[in-house]
């Protein structure tokens, strides 16, 4: 449904609402077509993507000059991991990125898509210097955001179609009719089943309308990688902490949550489950809307007794995060995925 060669995308919703998951299955969607593409990657949400070789980590920002190389290979795709670089200088490098990639589309006809994450923060609305430094030539980008109206409203002007995601994608589409002077469509509630979209293809004059999105591999596999045994930062992990404050048990994965979970007391265990701290990591941090609802269920139950509770909730996590070995995909024009040596020679 979506032209290779056609205007920008935007993919919007609250955080944990899918975006991410959206974004990758469109990305796998590309990488089976042989079809280059480039991630501005601000928070390292991409840097395990299969098919894709990440440049830049936490200790280092990468730089422009190695961006370009790599993608001088077509069969190469690029993740611009910016953790190692200050929030404040991340804007300005962006900017400073763009031309020299437009440059090499104009030569090259690649990288085909540009897929932009935090767009609300790499392009604010508010920031003067982005609407000079974009150009003319808009197509071929995925734009995800959090808040369309936080976003450079010339960026917004490019956008062709709109994918709203989350429990209330009627009021994101309102919010990008706001920012962008349009009127707003009268959808009412719009309630959107697991896997589904609210797509809007703006640029043919269409109504919006729900579509199902393909499952994606990678974003399985680099949630289980990432979440079940990597190294969350300490924002993003869970604590148990009691309801007297007393205990400061951090869990940075879900592995080390199910330990934790089955040694803290009764009590502490209780408190969290009936504050429904369990599905709000799960929803907001984990990004795992499904294992969110489950977790909300079993916090729901009136007299669940704790070793039940438990049980329940181990049962739901091991469920999704201990899959069978999954082979990666491959890399465009090559017949297997390189492995993490092989990436990082390249």
């Amino acid at each position: 449904m979506l032209p290779p060669y056609g205007p920008a995308i935007l993919i919007a919703g609250p955080s944990g609402s899918g975006k991410s998951t959206a974004a990758t299955s469109l990305l796998e969607r590309l990488m089976e077509r042989r079809y280059q593409f480039c991630i501005i990657d601000p928070e390292g949400d991409y840097e395990h993507l299969e098919g894709a070789v990440t440049l830049g980590n936490r200790e280092r920002a990468p730089t422009v000059e190695e961006i370009l190389e790599l993608l001088a290979a077509p069969n190469r795709n690029a993740v611009v991991n910016l953790i190692g670089m200050s929030v404040s200088d991340r804007p300005p490098f962006f900017l400073g990125l763009l031309p020299r990639l437009a440059e090499m589309r104009g030569r090259t006809g690649r990288p085909h898509w540009l897929l932009v994450d935090e767009a609300h923060h790499l392009l604010p609305a508010s920031w003067e210097p982005g609407a000079l430094a974009l150009g003319s030539d808009l197509t071929r980008i995925l734009f995800i955001t959090v808040h369309p109206g936080q976003v450079a409203p010339p960026t917004l002007a490019a956008v062709g179609t709109v994918i709203a995601v989350g429990n209330d994608p009627g009021a994101t589409l309102a919010d990008f009719c706001k920012a962008t002077g349009q009127e707003p469509f009268k959808l009412g509630k719009v309630t959107l089943e697991v896997g589904q979209v609210l797509f809007w293809p703006r640029h043919l004059g269409e109504a919006p309308y729900r579509v199902g999105v393909a499952p994606s591999r990678t974003e399985r596999r680099r949630h289980t990688r990432k979440y079940a045994e990597g190294e969350l930062p300490p924002d993003r992990s869970f604590y148990f902490r009691g309801p007297e404050g007393k205990l400061n048990l951090r869990a940075q994965n879900l592995m080390l949550f199910l330990q934790l979970a089955a040694g803290v007391d009764d009590e502490t265990w209780m408190y969290h489950l009936r504050q429904g701290d369990y599905s709000r990591w799960f929803r907001d941090y984990i990004k795992d809307d499904e294992l969110a609802g489950e977790a909300e269920t079993v916090e729901k139950l009136a007299n669940i007794s704790p070793p039940d509770s438990r049980k329940l909730i181990k049962a739901a996590v091991e469920k999704r995060y201990t899959p069978p070995a999954a082979s990666p995909l491959p890399m465009p024009g090559t017949d297997a995925a390189p492995t993490q040596a092989e990436q990082a020679t390249k």
